[in-house]
């Protein structure tokens, strides 16, 4: 009985020393155990009333500053009026058509199409057209790939002498384009290949490709967006082509329909020259004694 006693007074006893510490007595006798402790601290009761806050606002950052674009390139400086076209309903006016039926790969024209048929592979096909001399120009020409896979390529000749010198706009039928300068036979890519959305992937599909050219400055164009550009001084006028060349078993098949031409009233800034830095040695030289 000693001992069942012993320990609520225990208990009553810390409960008045707290109290007493604290400069405050309860207001009411208080069951001896915890609650009376928590119930006699000010401190303990404010602790235990508060409210959880499990969320904390925190301190708003700040953004950071926004770049301000460039100015955007003007796609078609200069550009003039209509001063060519070609339905491609005279096969005169084309060069290297094909005509014997005994032919397997044939480049004819027909019902305002010129057609290049590369039915059997590896082949390379092309036609020039006759009396006519570019010098600044917007060309656009559309083209129906009606068979073409892979690394299969189509595309466009311009200010070209011969197809020995000639500069060529490449697109491949998985979607990619570049722009080469063929010169005595020599081919040096002037762009490296860049993936465009714009390209259909494969067969069938429908495009429209366009050049502007200016002095040295070109720029190349998939259904009137704008590609990339480059500056090349080698060839300054020729006349205008097109070609395919064919290196999938299934061959190809491409037409080109409606070529037009407009003058183009610009003169290209000429690209300066970045300036080198003069090498720095990387320690002072001894004196010679």
């Amino acid at each position: 009985m000693k001992n069942r006693n012993f320990l609520p007074a225990l208990s009553l006893i810390l409960t008045l020393v707290l109290a007493a510490c604290s400069g405050a007595l309860p207001a009411e006798q208080t069951p001896p155990g915890l609650s009376a402790v928590i119930m006699a601290s000010p401190s303990l009761a404010a602790t235990a009333s508060a409210t959880i806050e499990w969320f904390p606002v925190s301190a708003t950052e700040t953004p950071p500053a926004t770049s301000v674009p460039s100015a955007t390139l003007e796609p078609f400086p200069g550009l003039g009026r209509e001063t060519f076209s070609d339905q491609f309903s005279n096969p005169n006016d084309w060069s290297y058509l094909t005509v014997k039926s005994d032919s397997p790969n044939k480049i004819l024209i027909d019902h305002n199409h010129l057609t290049l048929a590369a039915n059997v592979s590896p082949v390379y096909l092309f036609s020039l057209r006759h009396d006519l001399s570019l010098v600044n120009f917007y060309a656009e020409v559309n083209v129906s790939i009606n068979r073409c896979q892979s690394e299969d390529q189509y595309g466009l000749l311009f200010r070209t002498e011969t197809d020995y010198y000639t500069y060529r706009y490449v697109l491949t039928c998985d979607g990619r384009a570049r722009v080469e300068r063929m010169r005595g036979g020599e081919l040096i890519p002037l762009m490296e290949w860049a993936q465009s959305g714009d390209i259909p992937p494969g067969a069938p599909g429908e495009v429209t490709l366009g050049i502007w050219a200016a002095g040295t400055e070109y720029r190349f164009f998939v259904n009137g967006h704008y590609q990339f550009r480059i500056l090349d001084p080698t060839f300054k006028t020729g006349t205008f082509g097109v070609f395919a060349s064919a290196v999938s078993p299934a061959g190809m098949n491409v037409n080109f329909s409606d070529l037009t031409v407009r003058g183009v009233d610009y003169v290209s800034p000429t690209p300066t020259a970045t300036p080198s830095e003069t090498p720095l040695p990387s320690r002072t030289p001894s004196p010679t004694p």
